[in-house]
């Protein structure tokens, strides 16, 4: 069967995702190295999911607010740990100034700035300098803050949307006077991004801590939530960090308290970025494309006037307009619909190919015998064929746009469905020793190691000291990581840890991943 994508999901998973994206008409690297330019399309994704998560933000009581893209290198140093995560992918700026020097543009020498400041990338110090300015108090806690923003993390390997030099984001920073408020506040924003994943981009995840190794630098707790993707893969859509009184007391972040003595302030941070998209790409793609949830499409309906140079051809584009005007009053969602004529003068099907490949979930085709019988004839991009055909749907007009939220929630929910199924059947759970843990991800004989896998959940003791080092070494080695404890454990699994025999305290994922 001939797709539209070359090579398939089963060829080349990697490059299927890369067609995929040039296909869609998502991004294209920059001219700087690591970066891209997000294109219409993509960036039309990244504005539905920023508008639909923004909305769940307010709705928890935070406000949003914005921090200078430069942070002192000194803010770093505070806390040693965190500068120590990020020292690796910092951007740094030195100069304030350029200069023709020897007929080239160079630093000016004179105008070195007598700080150095880092190009965020992330802003815990700076935001916990404003806490510090804010913060007087018990009375002016919580402070419930988010910033939508890019940062900078100096990627040596970087691939379009899961893995760039620059990439846009959301970070949620608050203060509290407890742990157990900072706590609470965690998990709350932690289900705030579930519930976006599960219902906005039909991403199912499994929610849990991470290990100590992969926590956030300078966190006290990290809890992620991951998605797998068709090649089996691990993709960490997002994280909540409670970060203890760590940076309140490298920043002298105080309250006074209703005793009137002086207290550390508990803070939090939580993010996603623009990763979601990369996410719902390799999620809900096929070997035809791009096929986006119509709760995050930039356009629920494409409209596709057949014109053949004819008489008919004005009446045409007369009925999809009027079809386009219709549709919009009906709502899906709690929106109006959004409808797109794409009135470009270009055979029908090529039009029909670059929607399909660009993942519009309802795709129209009209002709003059559609205008004649009153009849719509459309695709369904989640259920696009049956064997090697086309699905060709029709319904009268009226009953179209009357159904229409009933189709597009159809088109949500199917691709939901598709998803959990895929995940839930593959978390393998039987997996008793490290020896079976390594046969797994060998797979058959004549199988390379990016065949499909699925994730183990499988018995381990948390390891500390040089254990802890052995054991990371020896995942490393297999390409495999520790994604996080499940959420859900009720006491201990009494069974040994597949690592070191003694017994087990939890249960933990292990994955390749992204």
């Amino acid at each position: 069967m001939k797709t539209a994508i070359s090579p398939t999901r089963a060829e080349n998973f990697p490059e299927w995702y890369q067609q995929v994206v040039a296909e869609a008409d998502l991004a294209v690297n920059s001219p700087v190295r690591g970066c891209m330019i997000i294109r219409p399309n993509g960036y039309g994704i990244w504005e539905r999911i920023q508008k639909l998560l923004n909305d769940r933000i307010m709705e928890t009581g935070h406000e949003n607010l914005y921090f200078p893209l430069f942070i002192p290198l000194s803010f770093f140093s505070k806390e040693a740990e965190h500068v120590e995560g990020f020292a690796k992918e910092m951007a740094v700026v030195t100069h304030h100034r350029l200069k023709m020097i020897d007929g080239e543009l160079k630093p000016d020498p004179d105008a070195k700035l007598a700080e150095p400041l880092v190009v965020r990338p992330t802003s815990e110090t700076i935001i916990g300098h404003h806490f510090r300015e804010s913060v007087k108090s018990w009375r002016d806690l919580p402070l419930l803050w988010n910033q939508w923003a890019n940062v900078v993390r100096w990627e040596m390997r970087t691939r379009l949307f899961l893995r760039t030099a620059e990439f846009l984001w959301q970070e949620g920073h608050t203060a509290h006077a407890t742990a157990e408020e900072a706590r609470a506040e965690t998990m709350k924003m932690l289900g705030v991004y579930v519930d976006l994943c599960d219902n906005v981009l039909a991403m199912p995840t499994i929610s849990g801590e991470k290990p100590a190794h992969e926590r956030f630098p300078g966190a006290e707790s990290t809890f992620s939530f991951e998605a797998m993707m068709q090649d089996g893969k691990a993709l960490q859509a997002g994280t909540a960090h409670y970060l203890g009184t760590h940076f309140s007391k490298a920043q002298d972040i105080k309250y006074q308290n209703k005793e009137g003595g002086l207290d550390y302030c508990h803070t939090t941070s939580w993010g996603v970025t623009t990763r979601l998209i990369g996410g719902m790409i390799m999620t809900h793609g096929d070997d035809d494309g791009m096929r986006i949830p119509p709760r995050v499409a930039p356009r629920h309906v494409v409209i596709l006037p057949i014109q053949r140079g004819a008489p008919e051809d004005e009446a045409v584009l007369a009925y999809c307009e009027s079809l386009a005007a219709e549709l919009r009053g009906q709502a899906y969602a709690g929106e109006p619909v959004r409808v797109f004529v794409d009135r470009k003068d270009e055979r029908a099907v090529d039009k029909r190919w670059a929607w399909i490949k660009k993942g519009a979930p309802i795709i129209c085709e009209i002709g003059g015998r559609d205008v004649a019988s009153g009849n719509i004839s459309f695709y369904r991009r989640d259920k696009l064929r049956e064997g090697e055909k086309l699905a060709m749907n029709s319904l009268p007009c009226a009953q179209f746009i009357a159904g229409m939220s009933g189709l597009l929630a159809e088109v949500q929910a199917q691709l939901f469905a598709d998803a959990k199924k895929r995940l839930d059947a593959n978390i393998v759970k039987d997996v008793d020793s490290f020896d079976a843990l390594k046969a797994y991800f060998a797979g058959k004989a004549g199988e390379n190691e990016d065949s499909f896998r699925g994730w183990l959940l499988v018995p381990w003791k948390r390891p500390e000291g040089e254990a802890g080092e052995t054991l990371l070494e020896t995942l490393k080695q297999l390409k495999l990581t520790t994604r996080n404890v499940p959420f859900g454990q009720e006491g201990k699994p009494g069974k040994p840890c597949i690592f070191t025999g003694e017994p087990a305290d939890e249960m933990v994922l292990i994955a390749r991943s992204y």
